[in-house]
């Protein structure tokens, strides 16, 4: 399997890769358009790594500080 690092890519294969995710992650009903979503990527700026860390990273940082709404998730309620 070739590498899909920046450095081992041109534009063009970044795009390719990006649009095959798209037509097999079935990501139409999530509302995330890959092609924007990995546009820094496309652009060779940032690994598709460093993309899936920060987008982890905001989604982990978006929980309420007020513990006692919401599903609790296993964390007695208030």
């Amino acid at each position: 399997m070739k590498s899909n690092l920046i450095k081992d890519t041109t534009m063009q294969e970044r795009i390719e890769l990006i649009r095959k995710w798209e037509e097999t992650g079935g990501c139409e009903s999530s509302g995330i358009d890959l092609m924007d979503f990995y546009d820094d990527y496309i652009r060779g700026e940032r690994e598709i790594a460093e993309i899936n860390a920060d987008f982890t990273t905001k989604y982990i940082s978006d929980i309420p500080e007020d513990e006692s709404k919401g599903c609790a998730m296993g964390i007695p309620l208030r």
